[in-house]
């Protein structure tokens, strides 16, 4: 299957620049690498974030058909890991949409941002208010740490993303909780892009069966920046120009994948700037490590996955799929390239919402 044009033009217009800061602060490395071991063990995990963890509405606003509440709670990961996050990403902000008459129960899907997805109109006016009308169905909008409006526009450092999937991760948790609390339910959740990719790394953290769509994703990040348009926006002279210089880089790059097994790269293996591409490859297959490391997800059958066949921005050739790590999940392709299915497909994303929570409605009726 060949790649969309379009997919590729578009990439050609925007001059966005991904890790101009290259690797992160060395210091920052070693914290990570240390949290890894806990955020990639689902039992550890279940003690991380209180039952009764604060979440706080601080405005309420009335439109036609639904009503708006802004919300904020602090970012567990900062209490675990202190000024591991942007300092500006500390206050977790969501938004929360719901019908003003629910049809049958309160279904709330909660939607993680996707790359370059900054505060909530986009989701917000292509997804939650269609949900709505079309379902009787709340949404939860969380803003992504990396991703708030105004204040960060891009991923600075490669330490970003994980940084990120662990904010993501523990910030997910704190809102189940919270939306069970208030009885809602069925939950869910789902994301586009780099939302997806997230939405599927919390799920595996929840304990409980759970309806989860990622949609314009796949089972790794790895070739979204290595093979993938986005390649061509990563600074890669500055990842190899630190890793050439800073042994502390290479020391915990090497760690890291020591951990997950990679142990063929030795340490003079930066000699060439191929290298650090390799490094940069392997340093992801990590993030995606988390991924199978932790618990599969309690019902796979409650996973529907949407995916454009002709995605340049999420190339699959090479990398596992996802039937093949989650076995009994649904996945659906759609027509053309990952720009399209987000401006044109976003009905096919919401049908497939409506499909896995029906699911989980008809095959656990009292699990609330």
């Amino acid at each position: 299957m060949g790649v969309s044009r379009l997919d590729v033009f578009y990439r050609q217009l925007l001059l966005t620049k991904l890790f101009i800061g290259g690797w992160g602060k060395p210091e920052d490395l070693k914290r990570i690498f240390e949290f890894r071991k806990i955020i990639g063990d689902r039992e550890k995990c279940k003690t991380l974030v209180p039952e009764d963890y604060p979440v706080y509405i601080n405005k309420t606003e009335e439109l036609a058909d639904c009503h708006i509440h802004d919300g904020f709670f602090f970012s567990p990961l900062e209490h675990l890991v202190p000024g591991i996050l942007p300092p500006e990403a500390v206050k977790a902000r969501f938004q929360f949409i719901v019908p003003k008459r629910w049809q049958k129960n309160r279904p709330v899907c909660i939607q993680l941002a996707g790359t370059g997805d900054h505060f909530f109109w986009r989701r917000r006016t292509l997804m939650a208010r269609p949900m709505v009308k079309e379902a009787g169905m709340g949404s939860l909008l969380l803003e992504n740490p990396y991703y708030i409006l105004l204040l960060r526009s891009c991923l600075k450092n490669v330490s970003d993303l994980f940084v990120m999937g662990g904010a993501l991760i523990l910030e997910s948790t704190v809102l189940l909780r919270w939306l069970e609390r208030e009885g809602y339910w069925p939950l869910g959740m789902t994301g586009i892009s780099m939302g997806g990719y997230m939405a599927s790394l919390a799920v595996t953290n929840w304990p409980k069966p759970i309806p989860l769509i990622p949609c314009l994703s796949w089972s790794t990040a790895s070739s979204v920046f290595t093979t993938g348009v986005l390649s061509k926006a990563v600074n890669w002279r500055q990842l190899e120009k630190q890793y050439a210089v800073n042994s502390v880089y290479e020391e915990e790059i090497i760690n890291l994948l020591e951990y997950c097994g990679k142990t063929g790269l030795t340490q003079n293996g930066n000699a060439a700037g191929y290298a650090v591409v390799l490094l940069f490859l392997c340093f992801l297959v990590c993030l995606v490590f988390l991924f199978f490391s932790i618990t599969v997800p309690v019902d796979t059958g409650l996973i529907i996955v949407v995916q454009a066949k002709e995605d340049a921005y999420v190339p699959r050739t090479g990398v596992l799929s996802l039937q093949e790590i989650w076995p009994g999940c649904e996945v659906r392709y759609l027509s053309g390239g990952h720009i399209s299915a987000y401006l044109f497909k976003q009905n096919f994303f919401r049908q497939a919402i409506y499909d896995a929570f029906n699911r989980f409605s008809l095959k656990y009726p009292n699990l609330h």
